[in-house]
Order: structure tokens, then C-alpha cells, then sequence
């Protein structure tokens, strides 16, 4: 008995005393590093000018009986203030205040935040720890990653914090947030790194970090340490549906806030690689079709012309599988390894074709503002002036492209193909997301004019072992894929 209480206090002894490693990493207070970082972190204020109407009085008339001598009074009284406000200007102007986060990344006066922080802003007024208040002015930002740099102009060299390697941090690992929330400055927020890889909008270029190191309104453009006192992340959004913080904050991870805000100190903007393809979802039905063990990679939809993926081959039906060593798991970790790399370097793109893999050289562009919007090469114009004819095929009535049908559905000049002038409720074209006025320009790998066309195209898979057929679908002007099925099971 008595070596079995020994056994079991010895073991007591090491899991207390670090034995597990646990405490070694645990600090007994935040005290040090808050008081080393806090003095680099600034408090952003923000005015801006806005038109106001009479219509916009702070102080409304009160609600008096109609008739009542006091509604005339109180009339009179407010007009007689509006003429005075108002002398010499017919719409004055008011000024909007908002409070955000930053912090100092260079002695000379850089500072970061967010963009949506400054955005629209007449004067921007940054505050320091010690209450020191300097104008700054903005240097550029990134619209695209929600990211500003300011320039402020000190006498004297300024408290900064360096960048840290958020790549390295892991989930569980202790971080520290310190902003501005509701205002007041300096605050200090201990958490852990919840999650990575947080896509928390459309399009987005940014997979966040998620930490639950309580983040508030005025936290945004804040920064989030890890131990070292460097700066793993930039804090820009929460996730709450009171308004409050509930344990769900986001954050720019450090590694794309840092290659940003160099490009915009030394471009005044930022160079993002360009790839040009249109892509979507790998969905299962299409992995299938494709030959693929298993829904992954980027689809191409489309190939811009004269883009770098045209000049290295790239072609619609591909799939993109591996970009430049690393492997493309989902559609959406395209555009952001795309977006990420330095452009005219020359990387080699995994391709999955006609069930075989491939691997081809891409010299990467660089992305213009309207180059996300141009779309692949349109095909030449057919004779739109033969005689329509019709056709009706797993619950979709088709059509050949004639001139009342484009200005029907809006179909742009440059899009042919067999319109699609209704669907049938719960049958397999309404069922792969078929639309009245879309139009198809492919049925597998045969392009196709006529609804004849389509049939016979579609026909032929069916006596095939295979259970669905690729669509390209024309809508709005972008060219997509759909699976129809169309045989059961």
C-alpha cells in the first residue's frame, strides 16, 4: 500500500511539476509581453465628411395634438434653427467618426489595419499608447484582402513589432490579441488558434485564422501575437450574431499580410499572379464522368484568350489538380495559390485529362483589374436565320439560337449554342441545375447548334455503361459545367 501511494505521488509530482511538457509552454502571467508589444499597437480614428438634410436633425419636433399651440411654437422654433444652421449653406455638412486597430511595423511610421477601417475616410488620426496623436496619411490598399498602410511623421523613431510566421503556429497554440474594442484603447485578449483555413467570403484570396481570443467592434486592423511578441495575424472580423464577441474571431494570416503590405510600400499596390481560368467545383457526378477516383481539384470552365494558361496548353474539361508543388484539394485553393505567387515565374500546373494525369509549364501573369472579367474566346457566329427546330430531352425543351431568343433571354452576341426555353419540374435537367435561357454549347466533348444535336450526343451516352454526361451551360455569359444523368441508378 504505502509503495503504491509513493508510485502514485511520484506521478503526481511529474504531471504538476511539466512532465508532460504542458507547463513549459504555459507562462505564469501575459504581463511581459503585453507590456512589450502594447506601446506598437495604435488606436485609428476616422472622419468623414457627410451631407446632411434637414430631414437628418438630431433633435426630432416632439409629437404635439394637431392644432395645438406648442406644434406651432416648436415649428417655428426648429425652422428659425435650421436658417441659422443652415446660412450660407444649403445642405451642411456633418462629420461620421468611426474607431478601429493598427499597428506599427516600421520606427519611421508604417502602420497596418484593416482597409474596411479606413475606408471613405477625409482625416485619419492615429493614437498612440502614451496619447500621442499624429495625421496619417494613406500610403495604398488592398481591397481584396481588406488591408491599408498608413504613413505617420515622428520626431522620433516609434515602438514597432516585427512579423512572425503564421505557418507555424498551430491550432491550440496561446495567442494574444490587443486592439481598440468600443474605443477603449490598449485592451489585452489571451486565446488560443482556434482553427485555420477559414473561408468566411466569396472569392476570397484570404484563408483566415480563427482564434477565440475575444475580439470587438474597434479590434479590426488590431494585431494577434503568438508568444515571441511577432505578429501572426491582422484581426478584421468576428463572427456574432448579437454584435458582440462570442469566442469566433478572425484574422489575415501574417504570411499573406506581410507580402501585401511590402507590395504596397514599395509598388503603391499589390501584384497578384494571374493564371486565367474560369474554374468550378469538382462535384461528384462530374468526378465521375471525368474518370476521377474522387471529387478534387479546380474544373475548368474556361480559358481566357491569350492568358497563360492558353499559351501553356491549359484547356477546358481540365482539372486542375497540383499548382506548383502544392495539391489543389478544393476549387477555392486555386485562385489563392494562384494569387500568391510572384509574377513571370514560371511554375508547373498538375492537370487531370481525359483520365490520365499531365503536367504542364505556366508562365504566370499578373492580374489586372478587368482581366477577371473577360471570358474565354467567343466561338465564330453560325447562320442564325435557318428555320428553328425543337426538341425535348430528359425534361428540357431546346431550341436553336435565333434573334428573338437572344433578345428574349439576353443572350450576348457572342454566346451559340442550343437555348434551353423551359424545364420540366423534378426531372433530370431540373435536377443538374438546368435554367430556362441557358444555353448549351456542349454535350461531352461534342459542341453542339442544333437540338438535334443534343439528342443524338445525349443518345450516345445513354447506350454507354456511363450514368451522366457534361453539359457546358452558357449563363449570363459564363460558360460552366453540369452533370446531367441520364441513365438511372
Amino acid at each position: 500500500m504505502t509503495r503504491t501511494l509513493t508510485s502514485l505521488a511520484l506521478l503526481l509530482v511529474f504531471v504538476f511539476a511539466g512532465g508532460s511538457g504542458w507547463s513549459r509552454t504555459t507562462p505564469d502571467s501575459f504581463a511581459d509581453l503585453a507590456e512589450k508589444v502594447v506601446p506598437a499597437v495604435v488606436n485609428i480614428s476616422t472622419t468623414q465628411k457627410v451631407q446632411a438634410s434637414r430631414r437628418d436633425r438630431e433633435v426630432p419636433i416632439p409629437q404635439f395634438p394637431p392644432g395645438s399651440p406648442f406644434e406651432e411654437f416648436f415649428k417655428d422654433f426648429m425652422d428659425r434653427m435650421d436658417r441659422d444652421r443652415d446660412r450660407g449653406n444649403s445642405q451642411p455638412q456633418q462629420r461620421a467618426t468611426s474607431l478601429g486597430s493598427g499597428f506599427v511595423i516600421d520606427p519611421s511610421g508604417y502602420v497596418v489595419t484593416n482597409n474596411h477601417v479606413i475606408a471613405d475616410a477625409d482625416e485619419i488620426m492615429v493614437i498612440f499608447h502614451d496619447n500621442q496623436r499624429l495625421k496619417a496619411e494613406l500610403v495604398a490598399r488592398d481591397q481584396k484582402t481588406d488591408l491599408a498602410l498608413l504613413k505617420v511623421k515622428s520626431e522620433k523613431p516609434l515602438t514597432s513589432v516585427k512579423w512572425g510566421n503564421s505557418d507555424q503556429i498551430r491550432v491550440g497554440d496561446w495567442v494574444m490579441a490587443v486592439g481598440n474594442p468600443f474605443g477603449l484603447g490598449g485592451t489585452v485578449t489571451i486565446g488560443v488558434l482556434s482553427a485555420r483555413g477559414r473561408f468566411i467570403a466569396p472569392d476570397s484570396y484570404v484563408d483566415f485564422l480563427q482564434t477565440d481570443a475575444p475580439i470587438n467592434r474597434g479590434n479590426s486592423g488590431g494585431p494577434l501575437f503568438n508568444l515571441q511578441g511577432e505578429v501572426v495575424g491582422v484581426n478584421s472580423a468576428i463572427y456574432s450574431p448579437t454584435g458582440g464577441s462570442v469566442g469566433i474571431g478572425f484574422a489575415i494570416p501574417s504570411q499573406l499580410a506581410s507580402r501585401i503590405t511590402l507590395q504596397l510600400q514599395k509598388f503603391g499596390r499589390t501584384k497578384r499572379g494571374w493564371l486565367g481560368v474560369q474554374i468550378q467545383t469538382v462535384e461528384d457526378e462530374i468526378a465521375t464522368d471525368l474518370g476521377l477516383d474522387k471529387s478534387r481539384g479546380a474544373l475548368v470552365s474556361s480559358v481566357v484568350d491569350e492568358s497563360p494558361a492558353a499559351k501553356a496548353g491549359i484547356l477546358r474539361r481540365d482539372v486542375i489538380l497540383g499548382f506548383d508543388g502544392k495539391p489543389v484539394s478544393q476549387m477555392r485553393d486555386l485562385p489563392r495559390l494562384v494569387a500568391d505567387t510572384e509574377v513571370d515565374r514560371t511554375v508547373k500546373v498538375e492537370l487531370w485529362r481525359k483520365g490520365k494525369r499531365m503536367t504542364v509549364d505556366v508562365k504566370i501573369g499578373e492580374l489586372k483589374e478587368d482581366e477577371t472579367e473577360k471570358q474565354a474566346s467567343p466561338r465564330p457566329e453560325r447562320n442564325t436565320n435557318r428555320p428553328s427546330d425543337g426538341a425535348e430531352v430528359l425534361g428540357m425543351s431546346l431550341a436553336r439560337m435565333t434573334p428573338e431568343l437572344r433578345k428574349r433571354f439576353e443572350i450576348q452576341d457572342q454566346v451559340n449554342g442550343v437555348v434551353v426555353t423551359a424545364v420540366k419540374p423534378d426531372s433530370p435537367a431540373a435536377s443538374a441545375g438546368l435554367r430556362q435561357g441557358d444555353v448549351l454549347v456542349e454535350v461531352g466533348e461534342d459542341n453542339v447548334a442544333t437540338p438535334a444535336q443534343v439528342a443524338e450526343s445525349i443518345g450516345k451516352v445513354a447506350k454507354s455503361d456511363k450514368k451522366t454526361v457534361l453539359l457546358g451551360v452558357n449563363r449570363g455569359g459564363e460558360t460552366a459545367f453540369r452533370a446531367l444523368r441520364v441513365n438511372p441508378g
